[in-house]
């Protein structure tokens, strides 16, 4: 009785680890049949969902056993069925996310068996797969302008791929749409960071962010000094900088910075111009006090019209020196054809518009 009595268990087993064996060949040959009806334009997303539920029941059977749970195969398999579940699902989100969920730890587990290499191609399928979901997601939200989770999906993507400079820009635009400002100048630094093409442009977002919607002048300022550095041709920024230290009433730190620049490169036309500005906007802004006063009240007007007139002295020479420089600068000559105008000057005028006038039109 004891050999009839071992001889069942022993023929239980077999039969046992047979079975769930089983489980995971009849996974690869849904994995095979779904492959073949996925490539068909005309087979209907529920069909090729409930393809993938049914290969991926298998797995859950077969991970569910001591002996076949240890195969690498029943989890690269089921990495490949619900990634692929995870991507097909436009239908509900929520069921996307659970079998990217299932894919992911699949992926982490057949990786851990998988010491020969055997599943090392459906692993790297699998992963492709699991990143393209991710992507997927975020297109999908931000698409239904839910830029809270498209953002948050964006930046996954970019977790499974580091060097995806188009998902920390993608997660940069839906953090701006949100309004959340402090991530989106994050993500858009990183695409600097992986030297995008379009790195001028992120900086001048990032400052004209910081300054428009942080109402931050010293933030601003140490991104300007970082941006210069990195593209210390573009004069916008300084001009930027310039106005930063004007509205704070620091016009000696616009011209001394820029008398430096100036110096350093005497044939920037750009920096006289800049010197120039800093005069004349402030002559602008007495301009705008000077047309609130009342006209009954001459002593006040002319005395703001004496400002004004001496702010516009001071800026001329740079002007003209910026035109000494480039003689075709249409920076300077529009500023000149506008402080003639303001002094009825209609000789300097006239000869400032030809020369304006003659330029090419852009």
């Amino acid at each position: 009785m004891k050999r009839v009595f071992l001889s069942i268990v022993l023929a239980g087993a077999v039969s046992s680890a047979f079975a769930q064996k089983s489980e995971v060949n009849a996974a690869k040959n849904d994995w095979g049949l779904f492959q073949l009806t996925s490539s068909n334009a005309s087979t209907p997303l529920a069909k090729k969902l409930e393809s993938l539920a049914k290969g991926l029941a298998h797995t859950d059977k077969a991970i569910a056993d001591e002996k076949s749970k240890v195969m690498p195969e029943a989890w690269s398999y089921r990495a490949l069925f619900a990634s692929s579940a995870a991507i097909l699902d436009s239908v509900s989100t929520a069921n996307a996310d659970a079998n990217l969920k299932i894919a992911q730890d699949a992926v982490v587990e057949a990786k851990k068996l998988d010491t020969k290499g055997t599943e090392k191609d459906n692993i790297a399928s699998a992963e492709t797969n699991i990143s393209n979901a991710v992507r997927n997601g975020g297109v999908m939200a931000y698409n239904k302008k839910d830029y809270k989770t498209a953002y948050a999906k964006f930046v996954a993507a970019t977790v499974i791929n580091p060097s995806d400079t188009a998902m920390y820009l993608n997660a940069g635009i839906a953090a701006r749409l949100n309004e959340d400002y402090p991530n989106m100048i994050t993500q858009f630094k990183k695409v600097i960071s992986l030297n995008s093409p379009q790195s001028k442009d992120l900086y001048t977002e990032i400052i004209t962010t910081t300054l428009a919607k942080q109402k931050d002048t010293t933030a601003a300022l140490a991104i300007i000094k970082e941006a210069t550095a990195k593209f210390p041709e573009n004069t916008e920024w300084i001009k930027t900088e310039t106005q930063i230290y004007i509205d704070r009433g620091d016009a000696a730190k616009s011209e001394q910075m820029l008398i430096a620049l100036a110096t350093k490169e005497p044939n920037n036309a750009n920096y006289q111009v800049l010197l120039g500005n800093i005069y004349f906007t402030q002559a602008l802004k007495l301009q705008a006090d000077r047309n609130k006063i009342d006209s009954k009240k001459v002593k006040e007007f002319n005395e703001v019209t004496g400002k004004m007139n001496a702010l516009l002295d001071k800026s001329l020479p740079f002007y003209k020196k910026a035109l000494e420089v480039d003689a075709k600068n249409a920076g300077a000559l529009e500023t000149l054809k506008t402080i003639y105008a303001f002094r009825n000057d209609t000789k300097n005028y006239e000869d400032i518009k030809k020369r304006l006038d003659s330029l090419p039109k852009q």
